[in-house]
């Protein structure tokens, strides 16, 4: 019998086992031998799951299937015995091992899980059967170097314990343990899907009873395959109810199984990592890797090269599936684990730039089943690589003067200070922790969360410092000239396509702190600043502020972080913590927040392309009424009769595409309000316009505007805000929500970019899930009451679901 214990030697065991090989046998196991469908990988960027940030588990492309909401037309409802390699990527959310990863020899970011399927079809004894049959015969590992987990039972959930697995496994009793609800009962999240699962851990040493080592977080002894029994259902009230299908879902991670079939004890000693590994050496300064781990590891070389090989995979294969680095969600995860690279490569490693993104062809090659198109991996790694080192220059020049001024017995280093390297510099916290942990010391933790709540709740606008009546006074009569702003327009479009913000220098006009003006202030105080000349955009014209910070002359290595910009009587007031002193008449250097003030650019610019669209479908009689541009989203409201229907809302999105696709030119001039207002076609809303006033057109430059030189009909509106220069930087935008105010007033939300495909996204998702309960209703002739009640059910929860940031109209 395959679950015979039959002895084999550790010298028995395959040692020749490629990790290509390992992955085939596992599904031609599966496939050839018991019927199952072999499905492809999903791509890691969830479809349509706002709960998670990457898929993490082999599970989460069958979540449709246990939830019983798969499409019944769809392939995947004809599912009952499934095979896959899933990637899978542990990095934020629920499961997040990326601060784990170098310390140790087996945590990843990315990782790949073999999993088989049961639905509705074979349940607990064929698992198990099949299990011990793949480890025993076809990877021939030792019977005696396993152990099996059950589950014990739990008297607070009313559970029995699992004897229908226990007497399922043939082994000797210590090879079989109990344990319960934390170890060996899996549940898919605070309600659904869940049940007990058998877990098989293999021994390294062997030759012993490693039995209390089981579940012990031992090196020595590691859970290698997870077989979950899919049987109950998590209520609402935290009951367990009987699901009416049983399943199996089962999840084995490659890299661990490579490396009990390679003989090895450590992931990054097997081929999906040593050909990495190699490559890293060749291209530092540093001896080969030695897989030395904690007070061993000195200098942390080794450390740097496992973090390096482990981000270099994450990165590849999440650009190759769409996820790039960026500002929110799973891309700044992107970008944490992108900076964290660039520093153990750049500053430990001594690899020159461009080393880390020089290493993809090689992920390439050891990844086959997922060959990378790997140019376009290495462009976006560079470019990033090439953001962040300036950052990483500075802020280890900061840490470095900070490091000096404190007492030589200190082991504690200032939040303040590692605040404004995150918020300021874009250091993950998780990297300035282990920057400092090199220095023997360490920053308050706790502290550190409090200031990212609050820095996430607090409404900038209550706490910004507004120049008064008085003040204002005091600046005019002081002969204070009024700051010259013109540097914001101050941007250019490279040929390469990336936007080119100018740097600004500047000198402190003003300083005003608790309602006064005055020559200094101290460091700690928020107080506003004025400047002679600026590249920073105060709100105004419906655009959010920019943000960003600045630094002294003569002190490059403080940062003075701009948190608000405001606009007061021709004077623009900066909202400033002061991290040192700083003086009137100092001479600083100014550094915009680059993303931010780029999406609000691609925003503005989509909000005139939006209004042109909806003249263009419902005549000139639309007026604007409001809007406002943020980073992440845009608002626009305007008068009409009565909410737009979606045939409308679609003709209006096709109408902002084929602008976006014409990739057209934004032209932007100052000329003389009378002149402006010349212009036939022009838009305006009922505000107060400076003269000369600023004209921004798109695709017809403004001066064919005068006269009729141009019989094109096109956007042109009177606008202060910062603009795209053409409209193909767009991207892609999705109207997330419309919706009347007022009566004659209607406000439309939009996002562009990456957010305008989560969006489209979810709206497909939510599709499906309204398909597939009218396909279930249609073939209920006369439910019964309580059939009916759990349709109502299931209605109500699909209008209730979050979907993201995002409600589809």
């Amino acid at each position: 019998s395959q679950r015979n214990w039959i002895g084999l030697s550790y010298s028995q065991v395959q040692t020749d086992f490629s990790s290509n090989r390992v992955r085939r046998t596992f599904t031609d196991f599966f496939h050839e031998l018991y019927q199952h469908i072999i499905v492809p990988s999903s791509p890691v960027r969830p479809r349509g799951d706002p709960s998670l940030l990457f898929v993490n588990a082999g599970m989460n492309q069958f979540k449709p299937i246990f939830l019983g909401a798969a499409d019944p037309r769809s392939e995947m409802a004809t599912y009952r015995r499934v095979v896959n390699s899933q990637k899978c990527v542990r990095a934020g959310g629920k499961h997040n091992d990326l601060e784990d990863v170098g310390r140790d020899v087996y945590h990843h970011t990315f990782f790949e899980m073999l999993g088989n399927w049961s639905f509705g079809d074979y349940f607990k004894e064929e698992a198990c059967i099949m299990a011990w049959r793949l480890l025993t015969e076809e990877y021939r590992i030792p019977p005696e170097r396993l152990y099996v987990s059950y589950f014990a039972g739990d008297a607070t959930s009313g559970l029995p314990a699992d004897e229908e697995t226990r007497h399922i496994w043939l082994m000797p009793s210590d090879h079989l343990l109990p344990f319960g609800m934390k170890d060996n009962f899996w549940e898919m999240g605070e309600i659904g899907p869940c049940g007990p699962c058998t877990e098989i851990h293999y021994d390294h040493i062997g030759g012993r009873n490693a039995a209390s080592l089981v579940n012990a977080d031992s090196p020595d002894v590691v859970e290698i395959w997870n077989l979950v029994f899919m049987q109950y259902n998590r209520e609402a009230d935290h009951s367990l109810r009987s699901l009416p299908q049983f399943s199996v879902d089962t999840g084995m991670g490659l890299e661990r199984l490579v490396t009990v079939l390679q003989g090895q004890r450590s992931n990054y000693d097997t081929d999906l990592f040593t050909p990495l590994l190699s490559a890293i050496q060749q291209r530092s300064n540093c001896p080969e890797y030695r897989g030395r781990t904690g007070e061993a590891d000195v200098g942390k070389v080794d450390m740097a090269y496992r973090v390096v090989a482990d981000h270099v995979r994450t990165l590849s294969v999440c650009i190759a599936d769409g996820v790039y680095p960026g500002m929110s969600g799973a891309e700044l995860v992107l970008r944490r684990i992108l900076r964290r690279a660039v520093r153990f490569s750049t500053e430990v490693l001594q690899a020159p730039e461009g080393a880390l993104a020089s290493l993809v062809p090689t992920v390439a090659h050891i990844l086959v089943s997922i060959y990378l198109i790997y140019f376009q991996i290495m462009d976006i790694i560079n470019e990033n690589e090439a953001q962040f080192l300036s950052s990483l220059k500075q802020g280890r020049r900061v840490i470095d003067r900070t490091l000096q001024r404190l007492e030589n017995n200190a082991t504690l280093f200032p939040v303040p200070v590692a605040w404004s390297l995150h918020r300021n510099l874009g250091f993950p916290l998780d990297l300035i922790g282990l920057m400092l942990e090199e220095q023997g010391l360490s920053v308050d933790q706790r502290a550190l969360d409090v200031l990212a709540i609050e820095n996430e709740n607090t409404s900038v606008g209550d706490t910004l410092v507004h120049l008064d009546l008085h003040s204002l006074a005091q600046l005019q009569s002081g002969e204070v000239p009024h700051t010259d702003d013109s540097p914001k327009y101050h941007y250019s479009l490279a040929q390469d396509g990336k936007y080119v913000f100018q740097p600004c220098h500047a000198t402190v006009q003003a300083l005003y702190c608790g309602q006064t003006l005055v020559s200094e202030v101290a460091g700690g105080q928020r107080c506003g600043v004025v400047l002679d000349r600026t590249c920073f955009y105060a709100e105004q014209g419906g655009q959010s502020h920019d943000q960003g910070y600045f630094i002294r002359d003569g002190l490059p290595d403080v940062l003075y972080p701009v948190e608000a910009v405001q606009l007061a009587g021709g004077y623009v007031v900066h909202q400033v913590t002061a991290a040192e002193v700083l003086r009137k008449g100092d001479q600083v250097q100014l550094y915009l927040d680059e993303p931010q003030r780029l999406a609000c650019m691609v925003k503005h610019t989509a909000t005139h392309v939006l209004n042109f669209a909806l003249r263009q479908l419902l005549g000139s009689s639309v007026e604007q009424r409001g809007s406002h541009v943020a980073a992440d989203r845009l608002r626009f409201d305007f008068s009409v009769k009565g909410s737009l229907s979606i045939p409308q809302l679609q003709e209006i999105e096709r109408s902002i595409h084929n602008i976006i696709t014409e990739n057209n030119a934004v032209y932007m001039e100052e000329v003389p309000l009378a002149r402006a207002k010349d212009i036939p076609g022009l838009r305006t809303v009922d505000e107060v316009y400076p003269d000369p006033v600023r004209v921004v057109s798109v695709a017809v430059p403004v001066a064919d505007l005068y006269d009729s030189q141009t019989d094109r009909w096109t956007s042109v509106e009177l606008c202060c805000g910062t603009h795209l220069l053409t409209t193909g930087e767009i991207g892609d935008l999705v109207i997330i929500s419309e919706r009347q105010m007022v009566k004659g007033i209607s406000r439309i939300v939009a996002v562009t970019g990456d957010d305008a495909r989560e969006a489209r996204e979810a709206g497909q998702v939510l599709t499906q899930e309204v398909e597939s309960l009218s396909a279930r209703l249609a073939t209920v002739a006369s439910p019964s009451l309580a059939d009916a009640n759990r349709l109502a059910k299931e209605v109500d929860n699909i209008g209730n679901a979050p979907k993201g940031n995002f409600r589809q109209y």
